[in-house]
């Protein structure tokens, strides 16, 4: 049977107490699970410009080549499109972000042309935002006002290297090295190495004091909090008893973006090129980090969970269960390393090479009793330096939504996935992928082949709703019900919440027959029209066209 892009999903919410809600509401009585996250991954510089005065700094030109320049994307559009409800409307229930701390000030060409910083991977300062992001109060604000709406808050974490050198930025003599190129023939070749030329490798295997670098410490006295950050690191080294090594300032860095502003967890960049022992140390010190922050603003926290990590490992697959294997023998379990969590670089291959149901039985398989139980992975088909996405021209934007928020395991939107931005703009590299928010497009109800913006829109927030609703969808257990039509089940149960969804993939479907979690007589109701009907004779009638059939038992 051929797999159509339009799907019939059936839900029943089974064994709990909670009220049904209206439609595209959020059950909020369904449990957070990070298992079935839906985690929405955006580029600040990208997203949205809500204060045009810190559009540029530094010195910093727009004369980048295509994309390559700041443009103009900041922290308070990204707080602005919270407050407008943009995030819970689409089922978001974290927000993973960027690295925002001040870039280096110059700019490089790596092969694709001059580039500035705009993506955050180019560290200056670790202590401090890059004012073209924002400030510390807006980030504060930020954190704040996710945490109100139901949002956890993922910052983006690089300890592998520092930014490119340039005239206005110089080498961190002492903490880093220059050469060899990593040529990833084995581990060390992986590890101890530069990923490219002048993106200079921090010395994160050392134990050994170094001093801190003369033009950070000019740069804090002309800012004028020398003091300050002296302090908070002598503080730092006397609590901890850790060595002053590069990698433990830059532990102590990071983490207090979690004890200033209760962020709820990091996404790791570059994990496979670093020493896997120093993840297991900054999640340790994150740990007590969130922990405090929690105990001292018990009036903002969301919930009682602990931090949370996430990791990239660049071709990890969720095949791969505990253990990376680099080329050549060494594997090593980073889950041992405080993540709880890796992003898995293989379903879009799949979804282009088999038929869906036999990816979801075995990711549930390997998630729910395999080497992944109590663990979890994060999907995605398109990112930001993924030069082969599922659907780069945006053909297949049904299937896009429906496979990726419908497989287990949490699922990272790309922003844009749900307006269907572009993948392939006119830019060199990772920036084709980079091109702004089409927010003009999402206003404009701008028309594609097959579809208009807001239809799609409109698409993937009834499919985020109701993941984030049943969390059985990406927490659950699979089974598969039917081949003709093709159809499922998802299960999730515990000592406090049960949950049950009936997928049928399948279009213009009127007529179904009840699965046994319906019973006879059962009102039931697609979410997505509010159609009601019963169960009657074992069968299930609508009248009404819907492209997705969404039913809950009522």
């Amino acid at each position: 049977m051929k797999i159509t892009h339009l799907l019939l999903l059936f839900i029943l919410l089974t064994g709990c107490s909670a009220p049904q809600t209206e439609d595209n509401q959020s059950n909020e009585k369904a449990p957070f699970m990070w298992e079935n996250a839906t985690v929405y991954f955006l580029l600040a510089d990208r997203f949205n410009n809500a204060d045009s005065t810190n559009d540029m700094n530094f010195g910093r030109k727009q004369d980048g080549a295509p994309l390559r320049s700041f443009m103009g994307g900041d922290i308070k559009g990204i707080t602005q499109k919270i407050k407008e409800g943009y995030f819970n409307d689409l089922g978001v229930n974290a927000i993973w972000i960027n690295p925002m701390v001040e870039q280096i000030h110059g700019s490089v060409d790596e092969g694709t042309g001059k580039s500035y910083g705009f993506h955050g991977y180019w560290a200056k300062d670790w202590t401090t935002l890059d004012p073209n992001f924002g400030t510390m109060d807006e980030l504060a604000e930020l954190v704040k006002t996710a945490h109100e709406n139901g949002i956890r808050i993922v910052l983006d974490v690089v300890m592998n290297h520092t930014g490119p050198v340039t005239e206005q930025d110089p080498i961190w003599k002492g903490w880093v090295r220059t050469d060899p190129n990593c040529t990833y023939q084995d581990w060390e070749s992986t590890v101890k190495c530069t990923l490219v030329d002048n993106l200079p490798d921090i010395l994160t295997e050392s134990e050994e004091e170094v001093e801190l670098p003369q033009h950070l410490l000019d740069k804090w006295e002309k800012e004028g909090r020398l003091e300050k950050e002296l302090a908070e690191l002598d503080e730092f080294f006397e609590r901890t008893g850790y060595p002053r090594a590069p990698k433990y300032y830059l532990i102590k860095w990071i983490t207090d973006y979690i004890r200033e502003f209760g962020v709820d967890g990091f996404r790791v960049d570059t994990v496979k090129h670093t020493e896997a022992g120093i993840w297991g140390e900054l999640y340790a010190e994150a740990l007590k980090a969130l922990r405090k922050w929690k105990g001292e603003n018990p009036e903002e926290k969301l919930d009682d969970l602990d931090f949370y990590m996430v990791g990239e490992i660049y071709n990890y697959s969720i095949y791969d269960g505990l253990e990376f294997t680099y080329d050549g023998d060494t594997a090593i379990n980073f889950f041992d390393e405080g993540f709880h969590s890796l992003i898995n670089f293989c379903l879009k291959w799949e979804l282009k090479e088999k038929h869906p149901d036999e990816i979801f039985t075995k990711y549930s398989e390997i998630l729910n009793q395999g080497e992944l139980k109590n663990k979890s992975v994060l999907n995605y088909l398109s990112s930001h330096d993924d030069g082969n996405p599922y659907d780069a021209d945006r053909n297949e934007v049904y299937n896009t939504a429906n496979y990726l928020l419908l497989t287990p395991g949490a699922a990272q939107i790309y922003y844009g996935d749900e307006t269907a931005r572009l993948l392939n703009a006119e830019a060199e590299g990772d920036a084709k992928l980079r091109s702004f928010m089409n927010w003009d497009e999402l206003g404009a109800n701008s028309k594609r082949e097959g579809y208009s913006i807001q239809e799609i829109h409109k698409h993937w927030q009834i499919l985020g709703q109701f993941r984030k609703k049943h969390p059985s969808v990406g927490a659950g257990i699979h089974q598969k019900i039917s081949d003709d039509p093709y159809s499922f089940v998802r299960t999730l149960e515990n000592e406090n919440y049960n949950d049950a969804i009936y997928v049928v993939m399948e279009e213009n479907i009127k007529d179904i027959e009840a699965p046994a979690i319906f019973k006879e007589g059962q009102e039931v109701r697609n979410h997505y029209t509010s159609e009601k009907s019963i169960v009657k004779d074992g069968r299930i009638k609508f009248k009404e066209d819907s492209r997705l059939l969404l039913l809950e038992g009522m």
